[in-house]
């Protein structure tokens, strides 16, 4: 049997700035294709209604949720009593006149809770409440 010592094959070398340059285009087009939306992450059932959504709307809003189970009301996506909502909702006007205030109400919430929210919107002043509802299913 014969070995050889002949020539040895030298090491694939990868060369990392191109593949760093890749990673960085991938990484900018994910950055720019995702969209971020503020959504509550509390789990409810939207009426449905058919006047369409309004597109272009202000992104400076708070978000009232209000679910069926107590705790019934959220801001945002934290829990709050009633109270407490109405302070925040008129400490939140006199920061900034121009926010928009959205309901979303489950669909067998309480209409007192809703009604309640409604007050408080306008006793705080806002100038843009609007109700979140989704659209009607497609036959």
């Amino acid at each position: 049997m014969r070995f050889t010592q002949g020539r040895r094959r030298a090491a694939p070398s990868v060369i990392i700035v191109s593949l760093i340059d890749v990673l960085l285009v991938v990484l900018i087009f994910l950055m720019v294709t995702t969209t971020f939306r503020q959504s509550p992450s509390v789990p409810i059932v939207l009426p449905e209604a058919r006047q369409d959504v309004r597109q272009g709307a202000s992104t400076d809003r708070r978000i009232v949720t209000i679910q069926r189970n107590a705790p019934h009301l959220f801001l945002d996506t934290l829990p709050i009593a009633f109270e407490d909502l109405e302070r925040e909702l008129v400490a939140s006007t006199a920061r900034n006149t121009n926010l928009t205030l959205t309901i979303a109400t489950d669909e067998g919430a309480p209409f007192g809770e809703f009604w309640r929210v409604s007050e408080a919107a306008q006793r705080a002043r806002f100038r843009h409440v609007e109700v979140a509802t989704r659209s009607p299913a497609a036959p």
